[in-house]
């Protein structure tokens, strides 16, 4: 099965781009221009950064040979999957002081848009249809494709693409470099089910399915919130709004789907031959993905990087949330790769960004990439070990000079200020050593007494205004911040507060951070619009979901207050696999065991994998499953409706900034059914 997820498009905002007559105008009424504070920073960062250095825009054309007569991708129903035209205003030539200039380079570099000849007759790319790239080896009698975008029609396109212009060729293999949604969701565009039963491979490192589907389980509903401010998903694309995702333009709003691996790469290094292409896998678990891998062809002398070599220094902490990455293992993989491979490619290409040719210039993007990884580790543990806490290491720690003036080497996904914390947390974790900040008041409780020892709104509102007026943002967010928490329904503060913040987004080199700033000031200014919504994966990925994955979702979903009185034992079996789970509610909290079965049970269900699927993806109920016969029962069916009962169902629209108004915004479902999982898309 597969899944359409729609962009955003709700009225609110239409309202707010309905206005916008060129690119240089605000979509927001409320929105302000680039302040004399922020114009000055940008020329000064247009003279401090090495534009002269046009590499990467030579390697980024370098092979051009089709490029498509449409700049929009439409699903099945005619819904717009891709549209890379919304960005075209990029490419006027203008330079847009709401825009940090190394960013909008990065945002005309990710402009590409077609297919790419990267090694005459034997490696092709389409660059510019989704957040991610495809990639294409010629093997003896068809194609192996590497990372078939995130959806359905943006893969399908880009394979049309490739046969229209090369010629028709049949799909070999498919290679998932890593787990996440943006490498694998398209799939079902380029091969079937079908294909596979006739001998197509699907080859993954290990790990993958397991990583595919857990990332964005337990702390799935609230990682999807966040994923609204770091991919901007309220920002329409505009100079004052969207730009680019650091990686790609964006996440495309096509089906997705996954079909799972045929075969795995375990060992530290594999060589496989497919129908005349030899590949040596090179698996770099805990780099950019938890389970990731890099490749290299010795006959091609080419090296596919993955996401680990691209166009941008990574995330170690990605702000829609995940668990803390490690710089030093991302730097130790990188140069292993440079020693084993990097010595004698011509050729690097990646699931983004655009190839490096030569010898020479491979070497060099790769040193930088290592040498950055490793010296964000280590120079932060440096100031850690001096007392520098994470409160305070983002404003201490500095890239070395030399790192700074290479691009490969500059913070686009990441940032320099949240990475470096996150190498603090990652060790040392939230604390600071200050008591103070051990179990502090929650920001709701301890703002009012801010506020009243700062005399009121009304002086608060005064130099928030004058630290806005002389530049000092951040200063002017630590009071301001303080009153909207105080006061969650002063407009007045929070228009201030986002006036604050917008400033900031202009000023930031990273998407990621930029996004964060711009879309909290959009949320500050007008609300959370009722039916905003974001990408995520589709049933493919929930059925491929582990059973006792689900059931730790289940506990999760419980309120313990309500469970408050319950005490059952439920049998959990699975005959098709083999499976027998006790499933225990005791003290409000639901627990469960693979391989037991509990002889005093209140109640015992069988039912097959693939009917239990349909409880999962709530296509069906299980109470009906068990009286239409499809699943068995012994005992007390009453304790189906009990832990119901308990189950909450989470809500996308809860507010991330006081006083932002929640939304209703997640459909209700059926009782057990696990929710969509967000798009851990280029984490």
């Amino acid at each position: 099965m597969v899944c359409r997820t729609p962009l955003i498009l709700t009225s609110a905002l239409l309202a707010l781009t309905a206005g916008m007559g060129t690119a240089q105008e605000h979509f927001d009424p409320k929105g302000k221009l680039p302040s004399s504070f922020t114009t000055e920073f940008q020329e000064q960062m247009r003279g401090a950064l090495p534009f002269d250095d046009e590499r990467d825009f030579e390697e980024s054309r370098k092979g051009l040979i089709a490029t498509p007569d449409y700049k929009q991708i439409l699903t099945e129903d005619g819904t717009v999957a891709w549209d890379i035209g919304s960005y075209e205003y990029l490419l006027d030539g203008q330079d847009f002081d709401s825009i940090h200039p190394s960013l909008q380079r990065q945002a005309i570099l990710n402009m590409n848009y077609g297919l790419y000849e990267i090694l005459e007759g034997q490696i092709y790319q389409v660059r510019g249809f989704d957040l991610s790239n495809i990639s294409f080896i010629r093997s003896d009698n068809g194609w192996i494709i590497f990372d078939p975008l995130a959806s359905k029609e943006t893969a399908a396109a880009a394979l049309k693409l490739l046969n229209d212009t090369v010629g028709e060729r049949p799909v070999k293999a498919v290679i998932y470099s890593h787990s996440h949604a943006d490498h694998y969701g398209g799939v079902r565009g380029v091969i079937s089910d079908e294909d596979v039963a006739k001998g197509v491979e699907v080859i993954a490192p290990e790990g993958f399915m397991e990583h595919a589907v857990s990332e964005n389980v337990y702390a799935g509903n609230v990682m999807n919130r966040r994923l609204f401010f770091q991919y901007g998903v309220l920002l329409p694309r505009s100079p004052y709004g969207h730009v680019d995702q650091s990686i790609g333009k964006n996440i495309s709003a096509g089906t997705t789907g996954l079909i799972e691996p045929t075969r795995y790469i375990s060992d530290d290094y594999e060589e496989i031959t497919i129908d005349g292409v030899k590949m040596i896998f090179q698996n770099t678990p805990g780099t950019e993905a938890p389970a990731e891998m890099n490749t290299y062809f010795p006959d091609l002398k080419a090296f596919w990087a993955a996401e680990n070599i691209t166009g941008t220094i990574h995330n170690i902490y990605t702000l829609r949330g995940a668990l803390v990455r490690d710089a030093l293992s991302w730097s130790k993989h990188i140069n292993d790769a440079l020693y084993e491979f990097g010595q004698d490619a011509d050729l690097m290409f990646a699931s983004h960004s655009w190839p490096r040719f030569g010898n020479d210039r491979i070497q060099e993007v790769m040193r930088a990439q290592r040498d950055t990884y490793a010296n964000l580790n280590n120079g932060v543990l440096n100031l850690a070990n001096k007392g520098v806490t994470v409160n305070e290491v983002h404003n201490v720690y500095e890239v070395p000079e030399s790192l700074q003036n290479q691009w490969a080497a500059r913070s686009y996904h990441g940032s320099v200020e949240h990475n470096s914390r996150a190498v603090i947390n990652r060790y040392l974790g939230y604390w600071d050593a200050n008591p103070t900040t051990l179990t502090p008041l929650s920001p709701e409780d301890s703002a009012p007494l801010y506020v009243e020892m700062m005399g009121g709104a009304e002086p608060i509102l005064v130099k928030g205004q004058e630290l806005i007026d002389s530049g000092e943002y951040f200063g002017a967010t630590e009071i301001l911040n303080k009153l909207v928490y105080a006061e969650p329904q002063n407009q007045i503060a929070k228009d201030l507060l986002a006036d604050a913040f917008e400033q900031i987004g202009y000023q930031k080199e990273s998407p990621s951070v930029r996004n964060s700033f711009l879309g909290a000031a959009f949320e500050l200014r007008n609300g959370i619009p009722q039916g905003a919504t974001i990408e995520t994966t589709g049933p493919d990925t929930i059925k491929a979901m582990p059973i006792t994955m689900w059931l730790d979702f289940l506990g999760i979903r419980v309120d313990s207050a309500k469970a408050a009185d319950m005490a059952f034992t439920i049998n959990l079996n699975i005959p098709d696999r083999d499976e027998q789970i006790v499933i225990e509610m005791s003290n409000a909290t639901l627990t469960h065991i693979v391989g037991q079965t509990d002889d005093d049970a209140e109640l015992s269900v069988t039912i097959q994998r693939a009917d239990l699927e349909k409880v999962m993806v709530g296509e069906e109920k299980l109470i009906d499953l068990i009286a239409d016969g499809i699943a068995q029962s012994e005992g007390d069916t009453s304790v189906i409706g009990q832990l119901a009962s308990t189950l909450d169902q989470f809500d996308l629209g809860f507010e991330l900034m006081p006083g932002t108004g929640a939304q209703d915004l997640t459909p209700e479902s059926n009782d057990f059914a696990q929710p969509p999982l967000a798009n851990s898309n280029g984490g």
